[in-house]
């Protein structure tokens, strides 16, 4: 459902409000577009007109219904808050993901979800520089196309060197759109890194995953720069252990915490029981869950997720860090110490809402999950 032209003329024309999901947390899908074979993004805005403020780099937690059950899922914004009219997702099909292939197969033009957010603190405004390295993997490349759009769109000469880390030439996210950039913008460079070639393209760039000898080809001041990454928890591990082998200063690297792909893959088997343990000092708390009709019991050392987990429950989470939202949960009886970084508003932890992966419990708990 493409936007008529009326509705452009009363955005452009309007002092719009900010989207606020605190009033109003349902988006509506406006356009679905194709960026590779196996990668969708997702453009959305209100229901009625509304201007998007975040940072670069930050996500938003979906709140979906797939197959009778709620469904949270935390997707980087692939826009940039330089063009506050819309909202955009960029999402790779994972083979067996419900959600991804969910929202690759019925998210369509017209449809409303809903979201929480912006959240996070991976951002180039938090790391203010002169000069920027910006290494990214696979579906990694998100985050970071959304800081490269926004200092395309603010003008000026940023000096950035951008390489993406891809499986072939057929695998690589904004392609096209990267190349513009560096076309339009002398001081950013942009080098992808494919491990093989695509049915019908050759591949005659650099090859293979990203080493130091191609990192002192590509960006040989490397060193002086502020560097961002983020993909998939192996590739940035690499990352990190190439770069301190490279003795550069950790100080001024930067990544994304958490990787979302890889924890929503995590599975504790169903009945596996924790092990008591060895220190009885410890006070132990019972929790009940309502909904799941579990009982487990918990340290007071403990976040509650972690207990849960170790008792054979599978809960919605997501960052496990307080940040997303996703494992929010209410709070019947009881009281906990909870330290969180964003991931729920006052309004909520007033109705007694709380987030298990960052409560610790004070007392006996009833939660309703």
């Amino acid at each position: 459902m493409e936007l008529k032209s009326e509705r452009v003329a009363q955005t452009l024309a309007e002092n719009l409000p900010n989207w606020d999901p605190d009033r109003d947390d349902v988006l509506v899908c406006r356009q679905v577009r194709d960026e590779t074979h196996d990668v969708k993004t997702f453009i959305f805005s209100g229901r009625s007109p509304q201007l998007f403020r975040y940072r670069p780099g930050q996500f938003l937690t979906l709140d979906l219904e797939i197959g009778g059950q709620q469904v949270n899922r935390c997707y980087t914004i692939s826009s940039t808050p330089t063009r506050p009219y819309a909202l955009s997702i960029t999402v790779k099909r994972v083979p067996g993901g419900p959600v991804s292939n969910w929202l690759h197969d019925h998210l369509v033009p017209g449809a409303e979800v809903r979201a929480l957010g912006p959240a996070g603190i991976f951002s180039c405004l938090e790391h203010p520089a002169r000069k920027y390295l910006f290494l990214s993997g696979g579906s990694g490349v998100t985050p970071l196309m959304s800081m490269a759009r926004s200092f395309h769109d603010v003008g000026g000469r940023p000096d950035i060197v951008f390489v993406h880390s891809a499986r072939t030439p057929a695998d690589i996210v904004f392609r096209d759109e990267l190349d513009l950039m560096a076309r339009n913008q002398p001081g950013f460079r942009i080098t992808h890194v494919c491990e093989g070639d695509a049915p019908g393209e050759p591949w005659s760039g650099y090859r293979g995953r990203l080493t130091p000898a191609m990192l002192e080809l590509i960006a040989p001041d490397f060193r002086e720069r502020e560097i961002l990454t983020c993909g998939p928890g192996p590739y940035m591990a690499a990352v990190r252990a190439m770069l301190e082998g490279l003795a550069f200063d950790m100080e001024h690297y930067h990544q994304e915490s958490f990787s979302f792909e890889e924890l929503f893959a995590e599975a504790v088997p169903e009945g596996l029981e924790a092990p008591l343990p060895e220190e009885a000092s410890v006070p132990r708390f019972k929790v009940q869950f309502t909904k799941s009709r579990r009982d487990i019991e918990c340290e007071a050392t403990a976040n509650v997720l972690d207990a849960a987990r170790a008792a054979g429950m599978r809960l919605p989470s997501s960052c496990t860090k307080g940040i997303c939202g996703t494992c929010k949960s209410k709070l019947v009886s009881g009281s906990v110490d909870m330290k969180h970084q964003g991931g729920i508003r006052q309004r909520e932890i007033d109705q007694g809402m709380i987030l298990i992966c960052c409560s610790k419990p004070l007392s006996d708990l009833v939660i309703e999950r």
